[in-house]
């Protein structure tokens, strides 16, 4: 197509067998879209295309996403606001015929089988390396495993008895993020085989080691989710390639990521002492944990 449909801070450039969305950085642009910058979308990645009127003297033209195309959007799982929503062009109502066009141009260049959940991704997610913080510790991702490190103020004593921890992205079937703007928000790393259940037998984000948890000012959409959406597009590019798990091997293999500096060192050790003596750790769980830090003098 070869051409350009600008709204109110996006602009959509359209190709032979893909859109180009880019998303204006400013003050009204939604900090996740600013975050984005720029998405490449083929049109084989939609399910169709919808316009619909919108409020205030405007039309919104968006396109909708095919199932497993879009790993953000599947990390989302349509808990997105309007406004957030990458795929929505808000235009001027005096543009939509215009835009009638362009959703009939899009409808032409459809995929077959768009009615489909695609059979691959089809949209890069955000690139790492990736860090946010949430609540009860700072999570890190740097393209091969996802670490997470607790917060003395935040964290869970489940979670500091086992010590900061590191997943290998071929260890993991899959990620849940849970929005901040909901209560009780979080993001948990999915490690059983298998597809998802509802009612799945996991421990509460706040007491699971393989979990981060939200709060007010932590986890913000604009961090957590294009994190959620990296790791994903990693867990899923691993698992084709990847060895298949035998009874004899553990569903995931949790270590304690190693820390630097002695003053470091000695602030984590002054912590478990203080769960010591609040009766959180066992003597033997602290002398462990203890003999663990000072390894890494």
């Amino acid at each position: 197509m070869g051409d350009v449909l600008a709204g109110f801070h996006t602009v959509w450039e359209f190709d032979t067998d893909s859109v180009l969305i880019r998303f204006e950085r400013g003050i009204r642009t939604p900090k996740l879209l600013q975050t984005l910058g720029e998405r490449r979308v083929p049109y084989e990645a939609l399910a169709g295309v919808e316009l619909t009127p919108g409020k205030r003297g405007t039309v919104v033209l968006r396109a909708v996403p095919r199932p497993g195309a879009d790993p953000l959007m599947d990390a989302a799982d349509g808990q997105l606001k309007e406004g957030c929503d990458p795929y929505r062009l808000v235009l001027p109502v005096q543009r939509e015929t215009l835009a009638e066009y362009y959703a009939d141009e899009i409808r032409a260049a459809l995929d077959p089988r768009a009615d489909q959940p695609a059979e691959r991704q089809l949209v890069a997610a955000p690139a790492p390396p990736m860090t946010f913080k949430a609540y009860d510790g700072k999570a890190s991702f740097d393209g091969t495993s996802v670490t997470f490190r607790w917060f003395w103020t935040g964290a869970s004593s489940a979670k500091w008895k086992v010590g900061d921890q590191r997943f290998a992205v071929e260890e993991l079937s899959g990620v849940e993020w849970r929005s901040p703007e909901v209560y009780n928000g979080y993001l948990q790393l999915l490690r059983e085989d298998g597809p998802r259940t509802a009612g799945a037998a996991r421990p509460p984000a706040d007491q699971d080691p393989a979990a981060v948890v939200f709060g007010m000012g932590y986890g913000l959409v604009h961090e957590s989710l294009p994190f959620a959406a990296a790791v994903l597009e990693a867990v899923r590019a691993a698992s084709p390639a990847g060895p298949a798990l035998t009874p004899e091997q553990p569903a995931a293999r949790v270590t304690v990521a190693p820390r630097s500096g002695a003053a470091e060192i000695a602030d984590r050790i002054r912590q478990l002492g203080e769960l010591h003596t609040a009766g959180l750790l066992t003597d033997d769980e602290f002398s462990t944990k203890k003999a663990q830090l000072l390894a890494e003098l």
